[in-house]
């Protein structure tokens, strides 16, 4: 076994003793184990890194989530007093872009308890180091946040939360566990808990053996806990991340190494483990705590709508072609159908029932 995996190590010891885990326990020993996990000892996110996010493509995408939550702010208001917050925020460069328009407005900035929710030491510093200027203050979970009106921002979070397989089995779905073989390798096999009948939603009753359902528990938990928020206090949400608009079968568990998809097997601790979001799931959890849901609508959609094209524009113009170029592709990169523009989805949560631009009514 190589030395650079000790996370491998200590799953294997773990299963040969206890037994088989489940993919959600698996997602969540890879990314948060103390000493070993990828979010608590990587620095993922860039070119250097395994992934590349949106508000690392371009400032624009930032600026437009900025101008979005501010518009919100005003919308309602504008009252004195409000928690804006970041879940997952990453390297910071989000709050970075999100803060260059906020100081447009000093009145807001007044207004503004600015936190970052992360649970990552390690991206801790790395956020401090770049908004040092910035009146911020991290915390670990979304109950430390004041009880405020809440304007809060998750891009790229709930893919990164540990989901459950399950794998229909003749009248059952069984839950699909990581277990070893006979070489004391890490492989997938079934479980012996089910999934109960009341979470299956009823257009895949008709479902063939061999499908693969997945769920997500904590994202369900956590959407609820934001909207409920909102319900008590007041403000608006908006979830950014890849993913579907609707309940269906299949297998989106991945991973990623150095840009590279690997198998979510193969480099525990060392690769970033995702799957797609289940977007109908969000909005219910929030439905059931009494917010309005706007959305999902597509990140082209959204962004577009929002004025990205004319803010591409003044960012580019005096630019020398190059610069020009590099403003364009990242556009594209945002918004075009075959990159983010498609698969990526945002759906807002609002205590008000207006719907918000660029949301239909």
């Amino acid at each position: 076994m190589p030395a650079t995996q000790p996370l491998l190590k200590k799953l294997q010891q773990r299963i040969a003793l206890e037994g088989p885990i489940s993919i959600a326990t698996y997602m969540e020993i890879c990314l948060s184990d103390p000493e070993h996990g990828y979010y608590m000892q990587a620095t993922p996110f860039g070119t250097a890194g395994d992934f590349i996010t949106a508000p690392e493509v371009s400032q624009l995408f930032g600026e437009i989530i900025g101008a979005w939550i501010l518009q919100q702010w005003l919308d309602d208001g504008s009252p004195q007093q409000v928690c804006v917050a970041e879940i997952g925020p990453g390297r910071g460069t989000l709050m970075k872009d999100m803060l260059r328009v906020f100081k447009l407005r000093p009145d807001f900035m007044a207004a503004s308890n600015i936190h970052l929710v992360e649970t990552s030491p390690k991206l801790q510093q790395v956020q401090k180091n770049r908004l040092q200027t910035a009146r911020i203050k991290w915390c670990q979970h979304i109950d430390e946040l004041p009880q405020q009106p809440l304007y809060l921002v998750a891009n790229e979070l709930f893919d990164a939360l540990p989901i459950e397989q399950y794998i229909k089995q003749g009248s059952q779905w069984l839950e699909r566990a990581v277990g070893l073989n006979a070489e004391g390798e890490l492989c997938f096999g079934l479980g012996t808990k089910t999934l109960p009948s009341q979470q299956l939603p009823s257009h895949l009753q008709s479902a063939v053996d061999g499908e693969v359902l997945e769920v997500s528990p904590q994202s369900q938990a956590i959407a609820a806990k934001i909207a409920s928020r909102i319900h008590q206090s007041g403000g608006a949400a908006l979830l950014i991340d890849y993913g579907y608009t609707k309940t269906a079968c299949g297998d989106t568990f991945q991973a990623l190494k150095q840009h590279q998809y690997v198998s979510p097997l193969e480099a525990p601790g060392e690769a970033d483990l995702t799957a797609h979001v289940n977007f109908e799931s969000l909005r219910n959890s929030g439905t059931a705590q009494s917010v309005h849901c706007h959305g999902p609508i597509t990140q082209a959609n959204f962004l577009l709508n929002l004025g990205l094209l004319q803010r591409a524009g003044q960012l580019g113009a005096g630019k020398t072609i190059a610069e020009q170029t590099t403003i364009r592709q990242a556009v594209e990169r945002l918004a075009a159908d075959n990159e983010m523009g498609d698969l990526f989805k945002v759906l807002a949560f609002t205590q008000s029932n207006k719907p918000p631009l660029p949301f239909p009514e």
